[in-house]
């Protein structure tokens, strides 16, 4: 069991010492041990993530639904709003809101849900096209169910599917992006062991211990490919094509 305090702990007497059975990842250049800030920062990785595409889901779906069902004047304000956002490169966007907010985890995580808000508006509004105009919404009107009712129990769980597979996928594009984001400063800051911040600080003494890059970059790879590879899942378990 790696005690909570070891992400933090400096031992100047044993900076960027290599691998071994006492630092199983080494040290950083001050002495901290990385097996235990690189386990500790998933935590904040995933927790990253999951916020991001949490706020992202949320309202996109709330807007793609709003424009999907209501259509006119106001799907087009919307999807204008969304088209402006996504004419932006994503990175570009989120340094721009992160800047504008400050250099923090929760602003960081704001900035990239407020990115890919326009992706799940978007999806949530063509999957409201393919289903607004079926039977049993149909007769849900004719019943004279109001509005909120037809979208909360008719509508939004026939569209979840889609969203729910973007979602997962999403969340491993949210940890590139708060990853990038923190590489450049503009994340977590220090002492905090969030991988992208990491990488920063070892930009510096790469060559004499490689493994401060390496295994920070590792643990990056591994949890995309293992979000990249759940969002596969979902979506073959729930696509009743490929059944």
């Amino acid at each position: 069991m790696v005690p909570a305090d070891a992400q933090y702990t400096q031992d100047l007497t044993r900076q960027a010492v290599h691998p071994s059975a006492h630092h199983l990842m080494g040290t950083d250049k001050l002495g901290r041990d990385m097996f235990a800030r690189i386990l500790y920062g998933s935590r904040i990785s995933i927790r990253i993530g999951l916020i991001a595409v949490g706020l992202a889901i949320t309202f996109g779906t709330f807007i793609g639904v709003l424009a999907g069902y209501v259509g006119g004047k106001l799907e087009s304000a919307l999807m204008a709003v969304m088209d402006l956002m996504l004419a932006f490169p994503s990175i570009i966007l989120a340094i721009g809101i992160t800047t504008i907010l400050g250099p923090s985890i929760n602003n960081l995580m704001i900035a990239v849900g407020i990115v890919y808000i326009p992706q799940y508006a978007r999806l949530a509004r063509s999957s409201v096209l393919n289903v607004k105009n079926l039977e049993y919404i149909e007769a849900a009107k004719a019943v004279g169910a109001w509005m909120p009712r037809i979208l909360v129990r008719h509508v939004l769980p026939n569209i979840m599917a889609p969203l729910l597979v973007q979602a997962t996928l999403g969340i491993a594009t949210a940890e590139l992006e708060a990853a990038g984001l923190s590489y450049l400063g503009l994340g977590a800051r220090p002492p905090s062991p969030e991988w992208g911040a990491m990488l920063n600080d070892a930009r510096d003494y790469w060559l004499s211990a490689p493994w401060a890059l390496i295994f920070p970059g590792a643990a990056i790879t591994t949890m995309v490919l293992g979000f990249n590879l759940l969002g596969d899942g979902l979506r073959d378990a729930l696509d009743p094509a490929g059944r």
